[in-house]
């Protein structure tokens, strides 16, 4: 989410169907020049939750303008996996 000219908002959530030993998010916020570009790492970030149902994370980040950002997110609940991620948004120079 962007909250203004080089600072965004990124997070994640993994949601079990019902209570596991670990639920976990990975996030990864990754950047490119252009949304059709290569994207690159710029940070990354876990957290977990032990004999639970859910797990959350988020933070706000200062970034470089004019590149476009995505969140890319693995998670797990006990032996299943999945990943997703996000369009890219367009921050401006601060």
């Amino acid at each position: 989410m962007r909250l203004g000219p080089g600072v965004i908002y990124a997070g994640g959530t993994t949601i079990a169907q019902h209570e596991v030993e670990s639920v976990k998010v990975t996030v990864m916020v990754e950047r490119a020049k252009d949304e059709n570009d290569t994207w690159h790492y710029v940070d990354t970030w876990q957290k977990e939750n032990e004999n639970a149902l859910s797990v959350s994370s988020n933070k706000r980040l200062e970034v470089e303008g004019d590149w476009y950002y995505r969140v890319r997110c693995f998670h797990s609940a006990g032996n299943d996996m999945s990943s997703s991620y996000t369009d890219g948004i367009y921050i401006e120079e601060p």
